[in-house]
């Protein structure tokens, strides 16, 4: 079958290539509503990857809310800069799912995850807790793409934090991590998502 994007709507291609980029990462985003951080939003994004090593940078790329103005993690990134993006396993995939809804500005997701908050070490933010990988994030750039727009969202990696359960050292004294302790959890088209399935290693020739 072939699509051609001159002849689709905008929704129509929403649909088409979120079911063949797959499967995608989530970032599921945790940013500060307020100058203090006394009030937190809590978001998945699976329009999301790494784009940079030197400087680290991720890349958030996010729409609008229904009623067309910014979504509450893209206001809250180009008001305080900061975030925290974490990477969430595939038991906990209801969780991410519920915190997708929209709710008013100011009203937390966080009850809706059931999840308590941790101090993030060295960073002033706070993560959440039983997730296995987190990273306290800054605002790097932002720009707007796309006819509505879209928010493309650069953000740079300041720390990173793993679950020491899903740390290793390997023959070569470096620090790895064991995907598959991690089990992350992958979206793909509609309201699918993906688990964790079989690792396998390809030898260089």
């Amino acid at each position: 079958m072939l699509f051609s994007s001159d002849r689709m709507s905008p929704a129509e291609i929403y649909h088409t290539l979120t079911q063949v980029i797959i499967p995608r990462p989530i970032a599921w985003v945790l940013s500060p509503n307020d100058a203090d951080f006394s009030s937190l939003n809590l978001a998945p994004f699976s329009f999301f990857n790494a784009v940079c090593n030197d400087p680290p940078i991720l890349m958030l790329s996010m729409g609008q809310k229904s009623d067309g103005t910014l979504k509450d993690s893209c206001r809250n990134l180009l008001e305080r800069k900061r975030c925290v993006i974490h990477v969430g396993a595939e038991d906990q995939a209801q969780a991410v799912s519920d915190t997708a809804r929209e709710l008013p500005f100011g009203e937390s997701e966080l009850a809706l995850a059931g999840y308590e908050l941790v101090d993030f070490a060295d960073t002033g933010m706070k993560r959440i807790q039983g997730v296995p990988i987190a990273m306290a994030c800054r605002l790097y750039q932002h720009m707007e793409v796309g006819n509505k727009p879209q928010n493309l969202l650069l953000v740079e990696v300041e720390q990173v934090w793993v679950d020491d359960r899903a740390c290793y050292t390997d023959a070569k004294g470096r620090v790895r991590v064991d995907a598959e302790l991690v089990r992350p959890l992958a979206r793909l088209g509609g309201s699918e998502y993906a688990s964790f399935g079989e690792v396998f290693r390809i030898e260089r020739r």
